[in-house]
């Protein structure tokens, strides 16, 4: 009688006498016969109350259903039909397999999203090797829940591992652009900024196959981790003895390869990398909250804020003030050695045109905020004399009533402040705020050429625009003039090159030289060619100015340009300094005279040792050096040093 009746003891739940993961089910449980009819029901066997049907199983311990309950009397039910279309029982070896590779799969996922670096330039097969301390915890966690805490506890989880790997995913990017890592709190703007950056770069199909790549990888890496969570828990809670005893192996072995010091090809293969990743990424969210009171208290300090505006800018009255960004110009321009001789050629050059044409210069190092990206910032830092290296920070700038360099310029009441800024294409209310009575945006430059991938204008074009629009203009006030040159623009490719400036018309002619040049798709796929086209946009950028000058400057021009920041990380080749030159020009020597004591190296090219100070103190030196004679010099911010 005992062969047809079914055990109802619960399931073990210690999981050592259960089935291993995808086990078919022992045969005497599937066909499930029920005893003969008539047949006496086993001593103490329940009796149903209707006489109909067995009550059902109770759920075992740990939460898996118990076997079934007895059939009805006097009937078989259908073979049971194990996995899916009862794929199973007909190729049993296939879907142990399946089962198996699923199983390694999920492991090998959850273990990546524990170990993957979150710079490119960290992964490498040590990095994978080694013993996380985060997914020991986390195992002996949910092993010791109960099960419905531990089932909440394994979708949880593996969100949160979703979301760490798109973490990772976004650090890699932003190491690769700005050298550092994403910022929770201050840096969301960016990655609009990156979408529009694709498209004007790759055009609007890029944009949308790169936007909609980001989303599903998104959506990817939640579902997929959460499932290889949730599975990895399941064969835990089923083989709960041999999972405790592997947890406490680990455990020993990371302790003590902590405790020797155990590596990999220098990796260490006990780590904790997680755990201070996210520390830190809380420290860093808890530095940009308290940001917002240290800058305001930073920002009420002026220097030159109750100075008359007569006293202002006394050694430069009559004089056109031009201060001139070039994108990217950065210090690996001129020290990279497979940059510098060309560089050097060019710079060397036009320090010999310009002085045939009676003009003189120094240049030296300043420190920008920001590497790679996030020109504005470096701009702002620049001209206000504060140290803006976030978003924040800008717009806490730019809301409040801080004076600039420009705006002073524009309180003195000499001079008219005029914007030259070709890669605005949309609303830009900041240029009230810098004090600019009038701004030139890539709409207003008359030009009817064709972009170069991101840059809307070319840079002599945009110089050339400047002296017909403002500079070359008859009976007019002496000129302060912030201009943005672009064409060293990332991703640089194609690039302009220097034609005669009177063919430039509106631009047109633009249009064949662009066909002449790289494509940004194919330069991107070979890092060497990439600082090439670099190199050569700097040059260009270059030529344009100082050609600019020697044709149209005069007794009264004084020029101020430097690079806002370094370029993006796959130029720079490992260097992660900040440094940029600054350089100014003028023909009237007093003007130079007035910053003889900064130290500055002879040239358009400043020497390896020349004085280095951070963008944030350019502003109050200048004032001082162009102020009243024999005025305390204001107390200048520090100078940052150079990582």
């Amino acid at each position: 009688m005992s062969l047809f009746a079914r055990s109802r003891q619960p399931s073990d739940t210690t999981g050592g006498g259960a089935e291993e993961d995808g086990a078919a089910p022992a045969p005497e449980e599937v066909t499930g016969a029920a005893p003969p009819s008539g047949a006496e029901p086993p001593p103490g066997a329940p009796t149903p109350s209707d006489g109909t049907s067995s009550p059902a199983a109770p759920p075992s311990s740990d939460g898996t259903p118990s076997p079934a309950a007895p059939t009805p009397s006097g009937t078989a039910p259908a073979a049971a039909r194990p996995g899916r279309w009862g794929l199973r029982q007909r190729w049993p070896r296939t879907a142990r397999g399946v089962t198996v590779g699923t199983t390694v799969l999920a492991g090998a996922l959850v273990l990546c999203a524990l170990l993957v670096p979150n710079r490119v330039e960290r992964l490498a097969l040590a990095a994978f090797l080694r013993l996380p301390a985060e997914g020991i915890l986390l195992a002996a966690l949910l092993l010791a829940l109960p099960p419905r805490p531990r089932r909440i506890a394994a979708v949880v989880s593996g969100v949160l591992l979703g979301l760490l790997t798109v973490l990772k995913l976004v650090d890699m990017g932003f190491y690769q652009t700005l050298a550092r890592p994403f910022d929770p709190v201050l840096d969301w703007i960016l990655l609009d900024d990156a979408a529009d950056f694709v498209r004007e770069s790759f055009g609007r199909g890029g944009q949308v196959l790169a936007v909609v790549g980001v989303i599903v990888l998104f959506v990817s890496l939640l579902v997929l981790m959460t499932l290889a969570t949730v599975r990895l828990t399941g064969l835990m809670a089923r083989h709960r003895p041999a999972a405790a005893r592997t947890l406490l192996a680990l455990g020993v072995v990371w302790i003590t390869c902590v405790t020797l010091g155990v590596r990999i090809t220098g990796v260490p293969v006990a780590t904790r990398g997680t755990a201070e990743m996210l520390g830190n990424r809380v420290e860093q969210v808890r530095a940009g909250l308290r940001d917002a009171r240290v800058f305001k208290e930073q920002a009420a300090v002026d220097a030159f804020a109750r100075t008359p505006p007569d006293q202002l800018f006394t050694g430069l009255r009559g004089k056109d003030v031009l201060f001139t960004f070039i994108e990217s110009y950065g210090r690996v321009a001129i020290d990279d050695p497979a940059m510098a001789d060309p560089i050097d050629a060019v710079l060397t050059e036009g320090t010999d045109r310009l002085r045939s044409a009676g003009f003189a210069s120094r240049s030296g190092w300043l420190t920008s905020p920001v590497t790679g990206a996030g020109s504005w910032l470096a701009h702002s830092t620049f001209l206000s004399g504060l140290w803006i290296e976030n978003q924040q920070r800008y717009r806490s700038l730019t809301t409040s009533d801080r004076m600039t360099l420009t705006s002073y310029f524009r309180k003195a009441g000499d001079w008219r402040t005029v914007g030259i800024v070709p890669g605005v294409r949309r609303a830009w209310p900041e240029g009230k705020f810098f004090g600019l009575d009038h701004v030139y945006d890539s709409e207003r430059l008359g030009y009817h050429g064709p972009y170069f991938s991101w840059t809307p204008v070319p840079d002599q074009f945009s110089l050339e625009a400047f002296e017909r629009l403002e500079h070359g203009r008859k009976d007019r006030r002496p000129i302060m003039a912030e201009i943005i040159l672009a064409s060293s623009h990332n991703p640089w490719s194609p690039v302009a090159r220097m034609i005669d400036w009177d063919d430039l018309g509106d631009g047109s002619v633009f249009h064949e030289i662009k066909k002449e040049g790289t494509d940004p798709k194919e330069v991107w796929k070979d890092p060497e060619k990439v600082r090439t086209e670099y190199r050569r946009a700097i040059e260009y950028s270059l030529r344009s100015l100082t050609e600019w000058v020697e044709r149209y400057g005069d007794e009264d021009t004084v020029l101020v340009f430097l690079g806002d920041h370094q370029p993006v990380p796959t130029v720079t080749a490992g260097d992660t300094g900040k440094d940029v030159p600054v350089t100014i020009v003028a023909r009237d020597g007093k003007v130079l005279e007035r910053v003889e004591e900064w130290g500055w190296t002879d040239g358009l090219k400043p020497a390896p040792d020349a004085p280095r100070w951070g963008m944030d103190a350019f502003r109050d030196r200048f004032m001082t050096a162009f102020g009243p004679q024999g005025a305390p010099a204001p107390r200048a911010p520090a100078s940052r040093e150079r990582p």
